[in-house]
């Protein structure tokens, strides 16, 4: 291990998100159940726009935080093989983030808060909740300090040198972070907070949903950043073989930075605060992104394939039968990219600007979210977990087989859960509802997707807890694992040199600073040039 404790901190992080993933996934099974009205006894609006609120928060924010901080230090400092750059200011973003999650979560548990993942405005909030987010974002943009700087002073001491890939993703995502951030920081500290404060009466709502979507569908990314890192730095090696290309690797990153920030206006088609004209230019900057996942899902299956013909596969498919499934790693990347294909197939439909008009603001969008972020995200997130926890805590996982119970129970849970979702978005039923208390055909059609659903998150629930029970007894009574040492993967052609554009990003800065005052400049500019109304608030 290294002497800088950088496993500590990555544990310490990783433990916070874990944790905060078993308590989002219990009250999503409470939701589920609320809404099924199959018992009446439970039904109560507000406890239900708590539990929505909370699960929204704990899994969009803090379990990705801290996962992707958990992340970052422990590779950034095995594949530089140098110390952290500043381990005091690293333990003070951890700190700091935890304080604004505790602080997000009182007021969010006593029902102070109950203004859903997106907080949108004239719903507001108690000001302990704005000023836990703003607390959580700081202890993150630290956490991106902390990555630039160990490349640029890993840079300096050797000239020319390629960066480790598995560091420029780090910090690809850190830099994309910092820019897509900034939209929900200038919303919160600038409007929200000081709202909630009664510094100010009202808010502009149509520049708060503005601010908000330069952040929304970039955020995104911030999540997949670490998944689609493990797929290319360590997956290929956990399944015995080597990577297919290293510089499309850093493509995708790039990609994934540059295109994923100015592309928020998708999530305000039906808005009218933005020109048609703005909306369809973030239409075709959607659609682009889809090509960074492309790559990576014809690299890592090309990789994937490799490493099955070395162990014996023959014939066209007859690798993927060779694969090590048993691999932990391994079973959650393949789970993972099969409900990305999905997922990714509702985006497009989302992303459509006729075609979002069929879908917005229906059951289908939390069904392709699902797939999305509970889908692909949290598998690839479990698969890093036990891939690096024997690593960590210099302890065994203490039993392989309910490690992959745990992965296919939440692969099937949320395939059970998600698809029903979108079934019921195409027979209209609304999202952001508590109950459907209408006596209609139409609600009766609803039923058996309600009740399908509750199958599918008691199989969430109860992967989620043995996820949390492999973790816990594998570091508490898990059998001695002298090895700590993480190894990357390879690829089959050695990166001996790069031209800069893919051993750096500043040419990639000011590309995404010049779309950035494209696609925001005036959208954002004309808020403070036209006479717009305010929102009085709606306490909650």
């Amino acid at each position: 291990m290294n002497n800088d404790k950088a496993p500590a901190l990555a544990l310490a992080n990783l433990w916070v998100a874990f944790t905060a993933f078993l308590a989002a996934a219990l009250l999503g099974l409470y939701q589920v159940v609320e809404r099924s009205g199959l018992f009446p006894a439970i039904e109560s609006p507000a406890w239900y726009f708590a539990a929505v609120s909370t699960h929204g928060v704990l899994m969009g924010f803090v379990l990705t935080t801290f996962m992707v901080m958990g992340f970052g230090y422990y590779t950034a400092t095995t594949s530089l093989a140098q110390p952290l750059w500043n381990r005091s200011l690293a333990w003070l973003s951890f700190w700091l983030a935890l304080v604004g999650v505790l602080l997000a979560a009182y007021a969010l548990l006593t029902g102070q808060a109950s203004v859903l993942y997106t907080f949108y405005p004239p719903l507001r909030a108690h000001p302990i909740f704005y000023i836990g987010a703003v607390l959580l974002i700081v202890g993150s943009w630290i956490w991106c300090l902390e990555m630039i700087m160990m490349m640029i002073t890993w840079k300096r001491s050797r000239p020319g040198q390629p960066v480790p890939l598995v560091m420029f993703g780090n910090v690809a995502n850190a830099l994309m972070w910092l820019w897509a951030s900034a939209g929900v920081a200038a919303e919160v500290l600038f409007q929200l907070l000081p709202w909630s404060l009664g510094i100010i009466d009202t808010v502009d709502v149509g520049l708060a949903r503005t601010l908000f979507a330069w952040t929304l569908h970039a955020i995104v990314y911030f999540w997949l950043f670490p998944a689609y890192i493990a797929l290319y730095t360590l997956l290929p090696r956990a399944a015995g073989g080597r990577l297919f290309s290293d510089p499309m690797g850093r493509v995708s990153f790039i990609m994934l930075m540059v295109i994923s920030v100015p592309i928020g206006f998708h999530h305000l088609y039906m808005d009218p605060f933005q020109e048609t004209g703005f909306k369809l230019m973030h239409m075709f900057g959607t659609f682009m992104v889809a090509i960074p996942s492309l790559l990576t899902g014809f690299t890592i299956i090309a990789s994937l394939e490799i490493s099955g013909r070395l162990q014996g596969g023959t014939g066209l498919f007859g690798w993927i039968g060779a694969l090590p499934w048993r691999e932990p790693l391994v079973t959650a990347a393949g789970l993972g990219l099969l409900l990305l294909a999905g997922g990714g197939f509702g985006g497009i439909i989302n992303a459509s600007y006729a075609m979002n008009t069929l879908v917005h603001n229906t059951a289908w969008v939390p069904g392709h979210f699902h797939l999305i972020f509970g889908g692909t995200v949290a598998l690839i997130y479990f698969g890093i977990a036990y891939h690096l926890w024997p690593k960590l805590t210099g302890r065994s996982l203490r039993s392989p087989g309910l490690v992959l119970t745990q992965l296919w129970l939440w692969a099937i849970g949320m395939i059970v859960t998600a698809v029903p979702w979108h079934w019921l978005g195409l027979l209209g039923q609304p999202r952001r509802i508590s109950s459907t208390p209408y006596d209609t055909p139409l609600v009766a059609a609803w039923q058996p997707f309600e009740t399908l659903m509750v199958f599918g998150a008691l199989l969430l629930s109860l992967s989620a807890i043995l996820l949390f029970y492999n973790l816990v007894t594998s570091q508490a009574s898990g059998k001695s694992n002298p090895d700590t040492t993480l190894a990357y993967a390879e690829p089959v052609h050695a990166v001996l040199s790069l031209p800069r554009p893919l051993n750096g990003f500043v040419i990639w800065n000011w590309i995404l600073l010049f779309w950035m005052i494209a696609a925001y400049g005036y959208p954002i500019v004309q808020f403070f040039l036209l006479d717009t109304y305010g929102a009085f608030p709606w306490n909650v």
